[in-house]
């Protein structure tokens, strides 16, 4: 089945909380939640391959966050708490004693802010690229390496092209270029840059420690958006947490060896 067949059997559906308002998608109808959260500039498409992959054995949620894909921005600038706050709302909705998730980039923030708020509704957890520990860079220099270097090795692998499809992925570089141009994001919403600036300042390092799901790093060995001593250093300190590299990969090492990625995952998730 493709993945545009496969995209007409989803739910498309709406949650609303405190005015905030996050487009989602459900693929599958029973089994366990495996709830999925994008990285900055991404929406529920980033996760085609992951959705269609394990739609069998899960009841696989995807979210667009506030200011992505379909979801409106927030009413004001929002930093990581905003959004974790939102996607624990949403979890709790979901009325599951706990589920599991995979996050990449900056979903992996939200996932660790979530390790804090609601601890015992996470059961496993797959971050990769995760961000959320601070750069010596600037955050616009921050801005244009995730955007750019990652948006483009995704955008060159043969895999990516056949399941996403050449067309969508030529919009999503386009529109990450106007967004997030060498002018520092000029053409982005005020509020967009606002939450930019508030998401890429906040550290989230003290959250490491206090993480209590089962969680497996997986990092692409050429990453740049967040390199691999950012994926060394969680392996250190979120507690039983394990690392798996992937060689030749860069930040969006989930899609660009998604056969190694699927393998590991599956085992990991379900044994």
């Amino acid at each position: 089945m493709c993945a545009h067949e496969r995209w007409k059997e989803a739910w498309r559906l709406v949650f609303e909380s405190n005015g905030a308002r996050m487009n989602y998608e459900v693929a599958g109808d029973s089994g366990r939640v495996l709830l999925l959260l994008h990285g900055w500039g991404g929406c529920i498409n980033s996760w085609l391959p992951v959705i269609r992959g394990f739609q069998r054995e899960y009841r696989v949620v995807a979210v667009d966050f506030p200011g992505f894909g379909e979801s409106p921005e927030p009413s004001e600038g929002w930093s990581v708490t905003e959004y974790a706050r939102l996607t624990a709302d949403f979890i709790e909705s979901l009325g599951e004693e706990s589920i599991d998730l995979i996050a990449h980039s900056f979903g992996g923030r939200v996932a660790l802010l979530l390790s804090t708020m609601i601890p015992d509704k996470i059961g496993r957890q797959i971050l990769t690229g995760c961000a959320g520990l601070p750069s010596k860079k600037s955050a616009s220099g921050r801005l244009s390496e995730t955007a750019f270097h990652a948006l483009s090795s995704v955008a060159d692998n043969a895999f990516t092209r056949r399941v996403i499809g050449a067309e969508r992925i030529a919009r999503a570089r386009d529109a990450m270029r106007g967004l997030f141009g060498s002018a520092d994001y000029k053409n982005a919403s005020p509020r967009m840059r606002e939450t930019f600036q508030k998401v890429v300042s906040q550290d989230l390092t003290d959250c490491l420690p206090l993480v209590k799901a089962s969680t497996l790093l997986i990092w692409g060995e050429n990453d740049t958006a967040t390199p691999q001593w950012m994926g060394k250093k969680m392996e250190e300190t979120i507690p039983g947490a394990g690392l798996v590299v992937f060689e030749g990969a860069g930040h969006f090492a989930y899609l660009e060896q998604y056969a190694r990625f699927y393998a590991i995952a599956h085992k990991f998730l379900l044994g």
